[in-house]
């Protein structure tokens, strides 16, 4: 339905993000991710997405879900996300340049604190309730609320 992911990879109580240099987010922290491509399900575009961005080969995910929202032409746009888990004795030295920016392992307090302007749009309010649990969820974002359905 839709043709993008955003994927979230946590070890402990950090985030890998990733400052894009280019448009759409670009300047931002935010998850790694891209378009699906033709053939792949949301879930085979995550997994692929997170390993030519990271380097990690994660496995299923622990949370997931979808962000909606109404384009200026009223139809109904959106993106999927996922948080995926992964084990504390990974290591990869950051912050580390790659070809779509800069990644970073960044602490959750950082990212979800509310004076914090450097993190894309919405993330500070849909990755708390994929922190919280396992399950999939919907976020329909409208008229700057964020509405939480699952």
């Amino acid at each position: 339905m839709f043709k993008y992911t955003v994927c979230f990879v946590k070890k402990e109580n950090k985030m890998l993000l990733l400052n894009r240099e280019k448009a759409p987010i670009m300047g931002v922290w935010n998850g790694v991710g891209g378009k699906i491509e033709k053939g792949e399900s949301p879930d085979e575009g995550a997994l692929r997405e997170v390993f030519e961005e990271t380097g990690i080969r994660v496995q299923g995910y622990f949370s997931k879900g979808t962000v909606t929202w109404e384009t200026s032409n009223d139809e109904l746009d959106g993106i999927y996300v996922y948080l995926y888990e992964v084990d504390n004795v990974l290591t990869d030295e950051t912050p580390k340049k790659t070809r779509e920016g800069i990644l970073d392992w960044k602490s959750i307090d950082w990212i979800l604190n509310p004076h914090n302007l450097g993190i894309a749009e919405m993330v500070s309010q849909y990755l708390p309730v994929l922190l919280e649990a396992e399950g999939n969820y919907s976020f329909n974002y409208k008229d700057g609320q964020l509405e939480i359905t699952g």
